[in-house]
C-alpha cells in the first residue's frame, strides 16, 4: 500500500491543485497580458497568473473579485485565470436568456427581451469619422437637441435662413426666407 501511495501521491496532489478559487488582490493591466496576483488558499499567494479574456472583451477586475484559476499541467506556478466575477456588482433578476454588460459604477447595456436594448450610464460619447446613421421611423428625446453645426430637414438647411415677423410669446413666425 505506501508504494501505491507514493506512485499516486504526486498525481492525487496535482488533480487536487488543477482548479482553484481565488480572490484578486493586485491587478497589472500594463502588459499586452493582463497579470492578477492572487491569494489562493489558506495564506497561499500565487503572483503573475495570466488573466485570459476572451478576444474583444477586456476588463479590469477589482482586487476582492473572485477568480477561477487552472493550473496547467498540475504545477500552481504555470497558473491562468480562465475567469473572473464579483459579487458585489453583478447585475441580477436579468429574465432568461438576457444579457448585459456591467460596471461598479451602475453603468449598463442590458440586451432584454422583446428586442428592447436598455443602455444606462451618465454620459454616452460616440465617435464616427464619418456618420452616424438611425433607420428608424421615429427618434424621440426629452430634452434638448443642440447643435454645434448646420442642421438640416427635407433638405433644407436650417442655419441659412430668415424668419420674418418674429415675435416673442409663442406667435407663429412667418415662411423662411
Amino acid at each position: 500500500m505506501q508504494v501505491g501511495n507514493r506512485v499516486l501521491g504526486p498525481i492525487r496532489r496535482r488533480l487536487a491543485h488543477l482548479v482553484a478559487r481565488a480572490v484578486v488582490t493586485l491587478v497589472n493591466d500594463a502588459a499586452k497580458m493582463q497579470t492578477l496576483q492572487l491569494g489562493l488558499l489558506a495564506d497561499e499567494a500565487l503572483d503573475g497568473a495570466e488573466h485570459w479574456q476572451p478576444y474583444g472583451y477586456t476588463y479590469k477586475p477589482h482586487a476582492g473579485a473572485e477568480a477561477l484559476v487552472l493550473a496547467v499541467g498540475g504545477h500552481r506556478a504555470h497558473s491562468v485565470v480562465i475567469a473572473c466575477a464579483d459579487r458585489r456588482y453583478r447585475l441580477t433578476s436579468l429574465e432568461d436568456g438576457e444579457v448585459a454588460l456591467y460596471s461598479d459604477e451602475g453603468d449598463k447595456v442590458h440586451l432584454k427581451r422583446g428586442r428592447v436594448i436598455e443602455v444606462v450610464t451618465e454620459t454616452l460619447n460616440i465617435s464616427a469619422s464619418s456618420a452616424v446613421n438611425f433607420d428608424t421611423p421615429v427618434i424621440n428625446t426629452t430634452g434638448q437637441i443642440v447643435s454645434a453645426g448646420d442642421q438640416v430637414a427635407a433638405g433644407i438647411s436650417q442655419t441659412g435662413h430668415v424668419h420674418v415677423g418674429v415675435q416673442s410669446g409663442g406667435e407663429s413666425t412667418g415662411a423662411p426666407q
